[in-house]
């Protein structure tokens, strides 16, 4: 007797995606010292027809970090788990500027390890090319 194959909970959002006719989700990664370069990725990726999500909060604007260093971590621990969420959504990243640190990093290797494509503004900094 044969079980019905159980959807993982990857394969149930792949499913209610395309039930639902979403267009192409991609979620825009880098550092935010980029975030206007993000805005003009997110203006591009949207005239054909893409949804973008990005980082909505810049850590690095002069009101984006708390005077209490253990306030901005939490922060910054919190917006982290939000954004590998935005790139568990997406259907892949596009990582914005020409600079790759840890954070950065980061992204695209969970995003390589949920199998999601990766493109970069600037290919030369892929760190797996």
């Amino acid at each position: 007797m044969s079980h019905p194959h159980l959807l993982t909970p990857e394969e149930k959002l792949a499913d209610a995606k395309k039930r639902l006719s979403l267009p192409h989700i991609v979620v825009i990664c880098g550092s935010t010292r980029f975030m206007s370069e993000m805005t003009q990725a997110d203006l591009r990726e949207t005239r054909v027809g893409r949804i973008v999500v990005k980082p909505g909060y810049d850590m690095k604007s002069p009101d984006g970090l708390s005077s209490d260093p253990a306030e901005a971590e939490a922060l910054k621990a919190r917006l982290d788990d939000l954004h590998r969420a935005k790139i568990r959504l997406a259907d892949e990243a596009l990582v914005v500027g020409d600079y790759i640190g840890d954070s950065t990093r980061a992204e695209i290797a969970y995003a390589r390890s949920l199998g999601k494509p990766v493109r970069f503004t600037h290919p030369e900094v892929d760190p797996d090319a």
